[in-house]
């Protein structure tokens, strides 16, 4: 009989473990179809994330409101910090989709995902911690993965172009979770990116009156789908599955994303990597999967 109970709990475990990782790898997954529908919604930028930011507080929001979760801000304090998240949020994704739009798919995403080496650079500062040496070869393992993508540095090729804007938008994700990563633990992660839409939303709508939105109509599934697929449900399931999992295990898994990226670009977008994209690509990554399992040791 207790044999039966052992086998019935690990049984009740481990598809509770494969439930939680198969959440988390869909969450990868769907946030991962930004590279592609960046890349293929024909409109600014700039244009591009307004509408992202204005249907996925609508969504955010009703979410909010039907799981109860609460949207008050609890100091005032904490208004300056909500709002510089925010900005650079915005700035993060407006550069992301000027380095889709400038070069392709794969080399947009993987220069988005030296985030990792610059978070452990700038931690020191933001956060008043000791610097580790071996941020040093991780950052020169990312310098010439970078280099391998792009290697002809010329600042009229768009490929480098791609990868500049790549790198911004890099820095200012890396920015935006230091700045609000003290408050993870006081919110709700999903009520924190309502404002962080909110913000966008707001600041963004002079674009409307001074870039062009004329194709809007025939765009719209497209931006609905970014909105709801890649914004809100999968940074929601995102949210939802690291409490499941290590901070350093869900970075593991996530570095999966560029790969999702690539053979969406290559299914829908019929985006082909070269072997310097593969090569590049993957120091990028190796780094983001030691810096994780190291940091995991620590």
């Amino acid at each position: 009989m207790w044999f039966k109970l052992i086998l019935i709990n690990f049984y009740c475990l481990q598809t509770n473990h494969i439930k939680n990782l198969s959440g988390i790898i869909l969450a990868t997954l769907f946030i991962s179809t930004s590279g592609v529908l960046g890349k293929y919604i024909a409109m600014p930028s700039e244009v591009i994330v307004w509408f992202r930011s204005v249907f996925a507080m609508v969504i955010l929001y009703v979410f909010c409101r039907f799981k109860k979760i609460d949207l008050t801000i609890q100091s005032r304090r904490h208004l300056f910090p909500f709002l510089m998240g925010g900005i650079f949020m915005g700035a993060h994704w407006i550069t992301y989709f000027y380095a889709l739009k400038l070069s392709n798919v794969a080399i947009g995403m993987l220069s988005l995902y030296t985030f990792p080496v610059m978070i452990a650079f700038l931690e020191p500062l933001f956060l008043k911690i000791k610097f580790n040496p071996i941020h040093i070869v991780l950052g020169l393992m990312v310098l010439l993965g970078l280099y391998i993508l792009a290697p002809e540095f010329d600042i009229k090729n768009t490929q480098v172009q791609g990868v500049l804007f790549g790198l911004l938008s890099a820095l200012s994700y890396s920015i935006r979770i230091l700045i609000l990563k003290q408050y993870v633990i006081q919110y709700n992660g999903v009520m924190l990116m309502f404002y962080q839409t909110v913000i966008i939303t707001v600041l963004l709508v002079p674009v409307l009156f001074f870039m062009d939105v004329s194709g809007f109509q025939e765009q719209l599934p497209y931006l609905l789908l970014l909105a709801l697929l890649t914004t809100a449900i999968g940074h929601s399931l995102m949210v939802h599955s690291l409490q499941f999992f290590t901070a350093s295990t869900a970075s593991i898994i996530s570095s999966i994303q560029p790969v999702f990226g690539i053979i969406l670009a290559f299914i829908f977008l019929k985006e082909v990597p070269t072997w310097n994209t593969f090569i590049g690509g993957s120091l990028i990554l190796a780094t983001v999967v030691i810096e994780s399992i190291r940091s995991r040791k620590n």
